[in-house]
């Protein structure tokens, strides 16, 4: 018997929908709605990563914590909640097509060299580096904009983000410089609490009394979700990292991944019980309750929990599975609790 055609207009397998998820995460991606965009847009889509829009909810989930954190501290209203969500959500979405834009820019020889990057629009010469350049330009005046309609002047709304703004600059070169890129990229993503916090209007630093003199101090509960979401990103980013291993350790790119190697998942363990203790403590000195640790604290242990005891390390496919839904996951049950907790405490 003739063996039936494939139809190409039929639904892919889950494991052909997981390869081009994989896929577009390298930076290459040409399904679903990229497929209706004109040709000469889609490496600059490819380039600002914005299908699958994966990075775009890591770099918003901080900014929510923030957000929720904030409104829960200081009984804010509703509809300022939802609009500084809708705020944050806008400066993501450009902070997000900077940073990715400007790390394929200084990362184009490196990716060159690892086979699920290689076809990213630099290194295949889709895009040119002076076009990436000017394109990193109109993303971060994007993102300045939403920076200016924080409820601080600018200045000082810029100072801030001056941390976030270095770290990101420099991100590109961590993994050359460091065994520990995952550190850099984890307090800045984090460094949105920061951000969310400050647009609900609470300032997360305040120069006061201290001692004999006038020192800044923070809020402990928020350096301990600021602390914690740091964290958080170096677990899953470290599992991301092993889909590259033998590419990287090839190549000379320096990660925790390539650190450990063997002996990263007792790594991971310490960095998540070290993760739930600082959610813990945040918790009880900010005073939340039965949602936050319950949703919050609970879920994120769970799910990282099983993350770290079930992936297999030595199995790119393994480590693509937990990473692509783990982080969601644990995102998910951390803005899910802040919500219960803020929207049970407007009750009460």
């Amino acid at each position: 018997m003739t063996p039936k055609k494939k139809r190409r207009d039929a639904a892919p397998a889950p494991n052909e929908r997981a390869q081009e998820k994989r896929v577009g995460y390298g930076g290459n991606d040409r399904s679903g709605w990229l497929a209706h965009l004109p040709d000469s847009w889609i490496p600059y889509v490819q380039l600002a990563r914005l299908s699958p829009p994966a990075g775009l909810c890591l770099i918003y989930f901080p900014h929510m914590f923030g957000i929720l954190h904030a409104a829960i501290r200081q009984k804010s209203s509703l509809p300022q909640v939802l609009s500084t969500s809708v705020l944050m959500l806008g400066g993501s979405f450009f902070v997000s097509n900077a940073i990715h834009i400007w790390n394929d820019l200084i990362d184009a020889p490196l990716d060159a060299l690892v086979e699920r990057t290689s076809k990213r629009p630099i290194p295949r010469g889709a895009v040119s580096k002076p076009a990436a350049v000017v394109f990193t330009a109109t993303q971060a005046a994007g993102a300045g904009l939403f920076l200016a309609c924080l409820p601080y002047p600018l200045v000082q709304s810029a100072l801030y983000a001056l941390p976030s703004m270095v770290m990101w600059t420099y991100y590109p070169w961590a993994k050359r410089h460091t065994s520990c890129p995952q550190l850099v990229l984890g307090f800045v993503l984090a460094w949105g609490i920061i951000m969310g916090s400050l647009a609900m209007g609470l300032e997360p630093f305040a120069i006061g009394p201290m001692g004999y003199g006038m020192k800044p101090r923070m809020d402990v509960s928020t350096l301990c979700l600021l602390l914690a979401s740091t964290l958080w990103t170096m677990i899953y980013d470290t599992v991301y990292a092993h889909l590259d291993l033998k590419d990287d350790i090839k190549a000379g790119i320096q990660s925790l991944a390539v650190l450990y190697r063997d002996e990263t998942k007792p790594l991971l363990w310490k960095l998540l019980g070290l993760m739930i203790t600082l959610l813990v403590v945040g918790g009880i000195t900010s005073g939340m309750g039965i949602f936050y640790f319950v949703v919050a604290v609970g879920g994120a242990a769970t799910s990282l929990g099983m993350l770290v005891a079930k992936v297999d390390l030595h199995d790119s496919e393994s480590c693509w599975w937990w990473f692509s839904n783990g982080f969601w996951s644990v995102g998910g049950s951390i803005t899910g609790g802040l919500t219960a907790e803020y929207l049970y405490q407007r009750l009460v």
